[in-house]
């Protein structure tokens, strides 16, 4: 059995007993399912990010379930049909009979403290932050030092020519810049 957790978007229009009405004939096909309900919760009218059916509001309730996963595509069918649900989406919570050891290594979870673990590339995570921070400590370190110097870094210049000065650059023709760009 997995946990899910189902969020249901009712018409607005609807009136309260219809509205609980339209709730307890999906929590009836959960349970026929085989599937246990953990809570029911409505969440009231809230205003929705765009219109869904002309409706700019809805009514929105929250279910918590246990079911088995290929039963979940028969309450998502036995939804859709219905006439007073705008939206609905199945999210899964958790996964009751799996844990962390019978996942593949890929989709595990890693531990915090294990820095010196190797990833495909052969180089561990930490190694490469640790590089990272050291690349960004020389590059500050270089800018606070010369406050007199031009701004601009060797790296990031494409110039060929370093006596060309800003004015020559801007008499250039534009088909002559376009070749050499």
């Amino acid at each position: 059995m997995r946990r899910y957790e189902l969020m249901l978007l009712l018409r607005p229009d609807l009136e309260d007993d219809k509205l609980q009405a339209a709730v307890e004939k999906v929590t009836r096909a959960i349970v026929n399912a085989g599937g246990s309900l953990s809570k029911v919760s409505p969440w009231g009218k809230r205003r929705l990010a765009y219109d869904i059916q002309h409706h700019r509001e809805a009514s929105y309730f929250l279910i918590h379930l246990d079911i088995e996963p290929d039963q979940v595509r028969e309450i998502e069918r036995g939804m859709l049909i219905s006439e007073e649900i705008l939206r609905h989406l199945v999210t899964v919570l958790e996964d009751r009979e799996g844990s962390a050891e019978d996942l593949p290594p890929a989709a595990a979870p890693r531990s915090m403290d294990d820095d010196s673990e190797v990833v495909e590339g052969g180089v561990a995570d930490a190694d490469v932050e640790q590089s990272e921070a050291d690349d960004t400590s020389d590059d500050t370190s270089d800018d606070t030092s010369d406050d007199t110097s031009d701004d601009t870094s060797d790296d990031t210049s494409d110039d060929t020519s370093d006596d060309t000065s800003d004015d020559a650059a801007e008499a250039k023709p534009a088909d002559q810049e376009r070749a050499e760009g």
